[in-house]
């Protein structure tokens, strides 16, 4: 099968080869750092070897757990923040239907519409979510790893209630399914109290990397997608990225390229995609190298573009703004589906040039055009580029991300695993609403 391949040959001008070779040794000591589990939060490294970790009997609960639900749900409700939700999200827009949410009706794999909460604290959201589900069957999994954050609890006391009220207690119980620590925390013990199926997070994996544990492949189940695949794709990754060799070894050349282009004042990363399916996978991006990053005053300011929507809206200044910034682009050659555009008769749009042509290849033409012209404008262009869109090549591209930040974190001297500057609003927040008085 094809590899995911990392271009960065259009930032080559901003970049010396003896730059990349005097960083050789550095990221020798980040690679063994990772695999030895020495650095800055090595106890969170649990997302190197899960390609392996995960068991047949685990695969099986999520597979029979999901099929349950499918069973008794038109919708199923995911209630989670950030890393909590974000890449099941990701998995979810990428591989099935675009519209399948827009419809209260089975789908060809079976699955219900699949909507979110716990992402926010707006009173809208949630009262129009209810609402909309109030003659139903629902079906929750509420995500938390501590169950102490705050939208995500929120979300689940007010749709626990709503599910409670229709559906009595035990009704309820058979709808509910808790994905938690498998210890501790205040979800864990309504867990226990209540009776809830349960997925527990591993202790070793932090909420952003945790994408390919029940966190995000039950979600996915649920939605139709084959978690098998998306294991198999990861493992490719986790045997493909692991080569301390910088010529050999495509995450780590992203990591290093990256952080040259920092040094030389390009503060500012813009994540790219053509593919409006790629939305929330830019998200969880945003999430993974934004938390993973900045701290200590240091830090990739990272920011997520949907082309070609965007160029409409910021080309002009990628174009010719502030020269702070560099592109990385997630191509996909293949695309999930062709369209061909047809031959008129009458050529009354001026657009028969194009008869024959498939959409993809007018996208293709936008992305090297637009590559062209930016290269020229003075930005450096960097290129990701996932064979196609599958559920194989997601799992692959996840662990390609994963690797490449937290090579990337250590080559910034930071530690890429904590989140110390989460909690300072957190705490504001509770002052201000009384918790803590």
């Amino acid at each position: 099968m094809s590899e995911i391949i990392f271009d960065y040959n259009r930032a080559r001008d901003y970049i010396e080869e003896h730059e990349l070779e005097y960083m050789k040794p550095r990221i020798e000591q980040a690679h063994d750092m990772i695999h030895k589990k020495s650095g800055p939060g090595g106890s969170q490294l649990g997302w190197l070897t899960l390609g392996e970790d995960i068991t047949e009997e685990d695969l099986q609960q999520i597979e029979q757990t999901a099929a349950r639900i499918r069973e008794m749900a038109e919708v199923f409700i995911v209630i989670g923040i950030g890393g909590s939700y974000l890449g099941a999200r990701a998995a979810l827009e990428a591989l099935t239907g675009t519209f399948a949410n827009y419809r209260f009706s089975e789908n060809e794999k079976g699955a219900p519409v699949i909507l979110f909460a716990g992402n926010n604290i707006s009173s809208k959201y949630l009262a129009d979510l209810i609402d909309l589900v109030q003659d139903r069957e629902v079906a929750v999994n509420v995500i938390s790893k501590s169950g102490g954050t705050l939208e995500p609890a929120l979300g689940f006391r007010l749709l626990r209630s709503h599910m409670e009220s229709r559906y009595g207690k035990e009704g309820a119980r058979e709808r509910i399914v808790v994905t938690t620590d498998g210890e501790k925390g205040i979800l864990k013990e309504i867990a226990d109290q209540e009776g809830y199926e349960t997925f527990v997070i591993p202790p070793d994996i932090g909420g952003r990397y945790s994408v390919i544990t029940p966190v995000g492949l039950f979600p996915m189940a649920v939605g139709g997608i084959d978690i098998r695949a998306i294991l198999k794709g990861y493992r490719k990754g986790s045997l493909g990225f692991n080569n301390p060799g910088l010529e050999d070894n495509p995450a780590y050349q992203y990591a290093a390229v990256r952080n040259l282009l920092y040094n030389k004042g390009k503060i500012i990363e813009l994540w790219v995609n053509y593919e409006p399916a790629f939305y929330y996978l830019s998200e969880w991006w945003k999430q993974l190298f934004g938390e993973s990053e900045g701290k200590d005053s240091k830090g990739i300011f990272p920011a997520c573009l949907n082309f070609t929507t965007d160029l409409h809206s910021m080309g002009q200044y990628i174009q010719e703004g502030r020269r702070e910034l560099f592109l990385t682009t997630l191509w996909s050659p293949k695309p999930a589906s062709e369209v061909e555009i047809p031959q008129l008769d009458k050529d009354d749009d001026k657009l028969n040039y194009l008869a024959g042509k498939s959409l993809h290849h007018v996208n293709e033409s936008a992305f090297q055009g637009t590559l062209q012209a930016h290269t020229s404008g003075g930005v450096p262009n960097l290129v990701v580029e996932m064979p196609e869109i599958s559920a194989y090549y997601f799992g692959y591209l996840i662990y390609f991300l994963q690797k490449a930040c937290a090579l990337s974190g250590y080559l910034l001297g930071v530690n890429p695993f904590n989140q110390p500057g989460v909690e300072a609003y957190k705490q504001n927040m509770f002052d201000l609403l009384g918790k803590n008085k």
